[in-house]
């Protein structure tokens, strides 16, 4: 039996790689933490590689807070890259294929289209930084990888993202200010944690890098639209275009990734 590691299972992705596992049954699982096992410190890593024989390693742990990045990039490269070498080290000892989430944020934002794998990466804020450091330690250190680049991901169950704010905020009453500056493809965590588990894990792609979005390219304004329709709220919630939405990190006006 396949036997795979998932970090960071705490978060969004992770809970819904929990709960795909079901639908999985010839794969075994052990999800961990970010608390059961912190990437950032190689010991931890060392004793559980030691303890398992794992043939897969999810890597869904990440900081992945934008904002915080840019106040405190230290923070962000210690786990998005300083972390990753650590499991790209450790996989390559122990002969484990590392599964690696990354970002579009790795891109500028200035190509018209949509970005390919084949695209110069060139990340204008310090979480497109770390992000990018971690995919090229990977790269260099363990040939068995995937890195899956991934944008505006989003669970309707789990976690704090766009989504569930709109939808809370909405059901609440409240205003939306909401800008249509950035345009990318919101991706729904069960629909990649499908595609990593039957298209990667099961179905034998080469190894290297990959896209992968639900594959509608739409501004945030646009996002928050479908959101409200989708659950019949657009006549309850006001929508208002923000002009002036400002962010003290950059964001890539477009960040579309063609899968």
């Amino acid at each position: 039996m396949v036997k795979i590691l998932v970090t960071g299972s705490n978060g969004q992705l992770g809970r819904s790689l929990q709960q795909k596992a079901h639908d999985f049954t010839e794969l075994c699982f052990d999800f961990k933490s970010s608390q059961e096992l912190d990437i950032t410190k190689p010991e931890e890593l060392v004793e559980a590689f030691q303890k398992e024989n794992y043939d897969f390693c999810i890597n869904c742990a990440a900081f992945t807070n934008v904002e915080q990045a840019e106040k405190h990039p230290e923070e962000a490269f210690k786990v998005n890259a300083e972390g990753v070498k650590n499991l790209a080290e450790a996989c390559k000892k122990h002969r484990i294929t590392l599964i690696h989430v990354s970002t579009d944020y790795v891109f500028d934002g200035k190509k018209k289209g949509a970005y390919t794998i084949d695209d110069r990466t060139n990340p204008i804020n310090e979480y497109g930084k770390s992000k990018l450091a971690g995919e090229q330690f990977i790269q260099q250190i363990i040939p068995n990888h995937f890195i899956i680049r991934t944008s505006w991901l989003y669970s309707k169950k789990y976690g704090h993202n766009f989504y569930r704010t709109i939808l809370r905020k909405a059901l609440a009453g409240d205003d939306l200010h909401i800008t249509d500056a950035q345009k990318g493809c919101p991706t729904d965590t069960d629909s990649l944690a499908k595609f990593i588990l039957k298209e990667i894990v099961l179905g034998k792609k080469p190894f290297g890098l990959y896209h992968f979005t639900d594959g509608k390219p739409m501004t945030w304004y646009e996002f928050a639209q479908h959101i409200l329709n989708e659950n019949g709220l657009a006549d309850k919630a006001k929508l208002v275009l923000d002009t002036n939405y400002r962010t003290f990190a950059k964001r890539p006006k477009n960040s579309v990734l063609a899968n």
